[in-house]
C-alpha cells in the first residue's frame, strides 16, 4: 500500500464526506477550512484521508480535523497524517501543536498518545455547547473535549 500525502490543491474541493466523519458540523468544517492548511492522503489516486491544521497563536497550531475513510482505517494512514502534520506545523514555525477530541473517542485518544501527544486539559460540556445534535461514540455520550498537546 503506497500512500501519498499532499496539500489540497488551489481550487480543489475539500473531501467533505471524510471531514464530516471527524466533525459532524458542516458549518464548523467550512469555517476552519477557510483558514486551515488541508492535507490529504491518497491511495491509487483516491483521497482516503484528510487532516487540517489551523494556526491558533504566533507559535501554536492545532490539528482541527483528522479522518480516514472507514474502509481504510486500521492501516496506519491516520498515524502517517499526524506525523506529517507534526512536520508541517514545525516548518510553519509552531512551537506547540495541539489536538482536541471527544471523551468518547477512545481510538483517537490512543492514536494521539502513541504519536507523542499528552493530555493537557478537559473542556467540560464542549460538545453539548457547540453541537445541536447529541454525539454517541462507542456507546458513550460525547460531552467533554479532551485536549492534548506536544512541544515541537
Amino acid at each position: 500500500m503506497s500512500i501519498a500525502i499532499r496539500y489540497l490543491a488551489e481550487g480543489e474541493a475539500a473531501p467533505l464526506p471524510l471531514l464530516l466523519l471527524a466533525d459532524p458540523s458542516e458549518k464548523l468544517v467550512q469555517q476552519y477550512l477557510k483558514s486551515g492548511h488541508c492535507l490529504v492522503a491518497e491511495e491509487n489516486g483516491e483521497i482516503v484521508g484528510v487532516i487540517v491544521l489551523v494556526k491558533k497563536a504566533s507559535a501554536k497550531m492545532e490539528i482541527i480535523n483528522v479522518a480516514v475513510a472507514e474502509a481504510c482505517q486500521g492501516k496506519g494512514i491516520g498515524k502517517q497524517l499526524i506525523k506529517r502534520a507534526i512536520q508541517e506545523a514545525s516548518q510553519l514555525g509552531a512551537k506547540t501543536l495541539e489536538v482536541g477530541t471527544g471523551n468518547s473517542s477512545i481510538y483517537q485518544l490512543l492514536l494521539y498518545q502513541k504519536c507523542g501527544f499528552r493530555i493537557t486539559e478537559v473542556e467540560k460540556d464542549f460538545f453539548i455547547k457547540h453541537y445541536d445534535e447529541p454525539i454517541i461514540e462507542n456507546g458513550i455520550p460525547c460531552v467533554d473535549m479532551i485536549r492534548l498537546s506536544m512541544n515541537l
